[in-house]
Parts: structure tokens; sequence; C-alpha cells
């Protein structure tokens, strides 16, 4: 009795320390995941707590199920629109990529540790692929809103790219111990992780979308009986020999882009599921290591970890993505700098433990010192590599509250919660606001005293409206409740003026005096875009052309539909 206790007392201490711990991240820019990776050698065998943890196994499926509900959340907000853009340079990246960054890091390690070259292709195999749940949580949690281009191909890579390391690590660590089988059952087991995860996340998702869209529950239930089939995709398709994480992160993508009223149930009770997963898994890696050992491998480990990020990563990116996708040179250096590594390396670190590896505790250390260096010098420098390279949009306006009525299944009404901070809206009547046809001001508070809103009401400025609307509202609510500080930010980025995308190129020539090639007389601003910079446009892309700098600022879908204008 006195150890399930003991059990309750310290998980929830360290549990609840994390998320007080989390404020310090805020404060002074360190990362979130090194914290809870702090805490956890903190508490461990030579730490403040001393307690003893070398369950490798435990950790092994602890590792697991948490790495699982992440990539099921990761999967819930990824929208499908975003694969219009990412999906090839990440697939690329995710085998391409992964396999250039463990023979790159194997061939370092082999000369540093003294190692042979299956011992050395181990080590590349094992930090080879980036983490999801440390990407996931740094450009979340740090408020980086890169480009769609940028950000679709790093989340897509980071939910897909497991299972070439776990097909690598397996495969190098059955040689090691004497059984591996022939070509062909390697080629095999390969196709199976890949073609078994994809098959069967994208099928079983569509079925499960349905299924819960179609349900009448309980609101509490949605999140769990998500979570529940989840992990029967995970568990169906990693005993099919598959890929389970491939999986359960194609299987959330299936469901969070089936539109329903289930979606405001799942979403809010998984964010803290994925969450509390990290938390958990971090300190539950962090238990596991014993800092007086890592030290014996300290320097050697700091060699590769330091090859990794200034040299194999970027190697990596550029062979997988520079010849065959057409990304900017400052695109490519972002995406090489966020190859985050995280809990990922140190669970691929624990097979060698569990198959019997000689000398298994060094694969572990230096996975375990690749990681904190990963998130030390890349997490803690993403906001402001983001800035230098301009990748970085301005800062997404959107409501400070919103939530949905539950008056229709699909496409629902919500309420947008908005605060005037717009010196434009002063002494306004409410009847001038360009409002979308379907939205309505439902009601107005001004110093906590509600006011029945008419035509004729004057906003001032610290107003709160409630706004009834649906999703498709928000673009234009967003622009007419945009603070002073958001709207001075956006100008600075996209210029003053702006042009919509469909003006005639020619026309914009003879305004400017500006001289057009034989063609583009005719062509809209939208197609001179999308043609100038290869195809597939997104917010934020840039064009520099006659001393006038052309910024992409909306799109509908595929079309440009504003371009924005800042002359030199």
């Amino acid at each position: 009795m006195d150890s399930i206790n003991t059990l309750f007392l310290l998980s929830g201490f360290l549990i609840a320390l994390s998320i007080l711990a989390s404020r310090l991240s805020t404060l002074v820019g360190v990362p979130l995941l090194l914290i809870f990776l702090g805490l956890g050698m903190l508490a461990g065998e030579e730490g403040l707590l001393g307690i003893q943890f070398d369950d490798y196994a435990l950790a092994f499926l602890i590792g697991h199920l948490a790495l699982a509900m992440i990539l099921l959340d990761g999967g819930l907000r990824t929208r499908l629109k975003t694969f219009r853009v990412g999906f090839k340079p990440a697939l690329s990246l995710a085998t391409l990529g992964v396999f250039v960054t463990s023979a790159l890091v194997g061939a370092i390690a082999m000369a540093v540790f003294e190692l042979t070259l299956v011992q050395g292709l181990l080590v590349g195999a094992i930090v080879g692929s980036t983490d999801a749940a440390a990407v996931f949580s740094m450009l979340g949690g740090r408020g980086i809103n890169l480009n769609e281009r940028v950000g679709a191909t790093l989340e897509i890579e980071s939910g897909t790219n497991d299972p070439m390391a776990i097909f690598l690590t397996l495969m190098l660590v059955e040689v090691l111990v004497g059984e591996i089988g022939g070509v062909l059952e390697t080629a095999l087991f390969f196709l199976r992780q890949f073609g078994l995860g994809i098959v069967i996340g994208v099928g079983a998702g569509w079925l499960i979308a349905r299924l819960i869209s179609w349900l009448d529950l309980a609101p509490g239930l949605y999140s769990l009986l998500a979570l529940a089939l989840g992990f029967c995709v995970f568990g169906l398709t990693s005993a099919l020999g598959g890929s389970g994480f491939l999986a359960i992160y194609l299987t959330g993508l299936m469901i969070g882009n089936r539109p329903g009223r289930h979606l405001n149930f799942i979403l809010p009770v998984h964010d803290g599921l994925a969450w509390l997963s990290q938390i958990g898994l971090f300190l539950v890696l962090g238990l596991l290591v014993t800092p007086s050992e890592m030290l014996e491998y300290a320097l050697p480990a700091t060699a590769v970890a330091l090859a990794l990020i200034f040299v194999a990563r970027p190697l990596a990116v550029l062979v997988a993505i520079k010849p065959f996708f057409r990304f900017r040179w400052r695109e490519v250096g972002f995406i090489a700098w966020v190859g985050l590594r995280g809990a990922v390396p140190i669970v691929l670190a624990i097979f060698p433990v569990i198959g019997g590896v000689e000398n298994a505790s060094l694969y572990f250390n230096v996975a375990f010192a690749v990681v904190l260096l990963s998130l030390l010098i890349q997490g803690g420098t993403l906001p402001w590599v983001a800035r230098r390279l301009k990748v970085q949009l301005p800062p997404m306006v959107a409501p400070n509250r919103r939530g949905p009525l539950g008056i229709q299944a699909d496409n629902d009404f919500e309420m947008f919660v908005y605060v005037v901070e717009n010196d434009d809206l002063e002494d306004v009547p409410i009847r001038l606001l360009r409002f979308p046809s379907g939205a309505l001001i439902a009601s107005l508070f001004r110093e906590g005293v509600m006011l029945h809103p008419k035509g004729s009401t004057r906003l001032c400025r610290g107003d709160v409206l409630c706004v009834i609307g649906r999703t498709d509202d928000l673009p234009a609510l967003n622009r007419l409740f945009n603070g002073d500080a958001t709207l001075k930010r956006e100008r600075a980025f996209f210029g003053t003026f702006t042009f919509d995308g469909a003006a005639r190129m020619g026309d914009v020539a003879d305004a400017y005096g500006l001289t057009l090639s034989p063609g583009e007389q005719d062509m809209t601003l939208a197609d001179f875009i999308s043609l100038r910079v290869g195809g597939h446009p997104v917010v934020g892309d840039d064009v520099d052309w006659h001393g006038i700098h052309w910024v992409v600022s909306e799109m509908d879908g595929n079309r440009v539909t504003r371009v924005g204008l800042r002359l030199y």
C-alpha cells in the first residue's frame, strides 16, 4: 500500500512541477521538452529525489503509448490542404533524408567511437529521424507562424519519418545479434512498414471518421472513442508488420478532416492528452538515464550531436529537397535547422538494450546526448532563426475566444469573441461595419456591462463583441477587428498597398511604369506571381521585380486573391 501511495505522490508531484515549470520556458526561452527531461533527471537515482528506475521494457511500453497519442493528436490538427504543398518534400525527407542522415552520422560515429561499420550505422539510424513530439511542441508552443510550405513539410515529415528509422534500427540490431534475414525478407519488411501503415491508417481512419460523425454520444465520449479506436489501429497495424506510428498519424488526419461537431469535443481533450504524454514520456526518459554514465560518453557524443546538427541534417535536406522541389535557399536552411530530435531516438535506443546488443549503453547515452543538444541548440534558437531566414509570417489574427453553438451537425454556427483594439473603429456605428453576410453581433459588453447593440450603436475601444457566424466568416471578421499593433506588423511584412489577384498585369505595369515580357500583358497578377515562385504559391511568398517587392497576402485554396506591394 505504501508503494502505491508513494507512486501517486511522486507522479502527481512531478507532473504538477512540470506544468508549473512550463512558465520558465515562456520567461527565459528554454525549450519546454528540455525542462521535462531535466526534471526527470533531477528526480532520478543520482538526482534530488533518488528514484531508482532502470526498467527499459516499461520505458519502451510507455514510449510507444505516449508517441502514439502524440501522433494521433498531431494528425487531428493537420489539415489535408497542407498536403498540397508539403506532402512530397516531407515524404522525401522521411525516406531519403533519414537514410542520408543515418549514413552520415554513422560514418562520423565510426570514427569518433572507433566502431565497426554496422555499429556506427546503428548509431546513425537511432538518431536519424526527427521527433513529432519535439516538432509539434516547438512550432506550436513558441508562437512561430511559418509559411505553409515550410510548416507543412516539417509537420508531415515528423509524423511520417518513424518507419524508416525503425526499419533501419531493427535491421542493424538483427545484423549485430546474427538474426538478419535475406535481402528479399528485408525488402518485404520495409514495404510492409510503409504499405500497411498507409493503407490501414487511411482506410481505418476514413471509417472511424464517418462512424464518429454519425454517432450521437455524450460530449465527453467522442474523444475517448477516437483514442480507443486509434490505439486499435496502432495495435492491428503493428501486429501485421506495418508501422503503427504512421497508421495512427494518418488515422488522426482522417478524423480531423471530417467536418462535424465531434471535433469541438475531441480536439480540446486530445490537446491535454498530448501534453500529458509529452510530460510523462520525457520524465520517464529522464529517470532512465544515469548522468555519471552519460558523462563517460560526453565528449564523443557531443561531437556526434554537433556533426548531426551542422553537417548531416543540412546535407540530407539539401539532397532530399533541393534537386526535386522548388524551395528557396532560406526555406531549405530553416528546414535543415528544425531537425529536432526528441523522444523517438531515445525510444529507439532501447531496441539494442532489449535485443541484447553488445555495449548497448553506448547507443542509449549517445542518443540522450544528441537529444539534449538538439533541444538546447536548435530548439532554443528557432524563433531567432525563423526571423533571420524570413520564413515567419506575422501572427495570425484570431478571435479571443470561440465556441460552437451546437445547432447543426455540419458547418455549425459559432460564437466568436472580439475585443475592439483598432482606432479606426472608434465611434463607428455598427451599421457601417463591413460584416460578412452570414454573421451578426449577438451582444456587446462595455466596461463589464452588457448592451443591446443596434445599428446606431457606436463602438468604443475596449468593447467586447460576441459575433455569431461560421468558420468561413473568420477571414473577413479577423480583418475587420485587426488591432493597431497587428495592422502595423502586417503592413510592415506585406506592404501598405494590396492588389486583387485578378488584376491584369498590363494595368499594373502601366500604373508603375514597368516593362513586361511578351505574353505577360494579359496575365493576372495571381498567375504572374504563381509563375515566378514556381507554382503552388503560399501566403508569404515574395517576388522581387523591377524595384518592387510583391508578397502573397491572401489565398483561397490554391488561388492567390491578394498581393501586397512594398517599394524599395
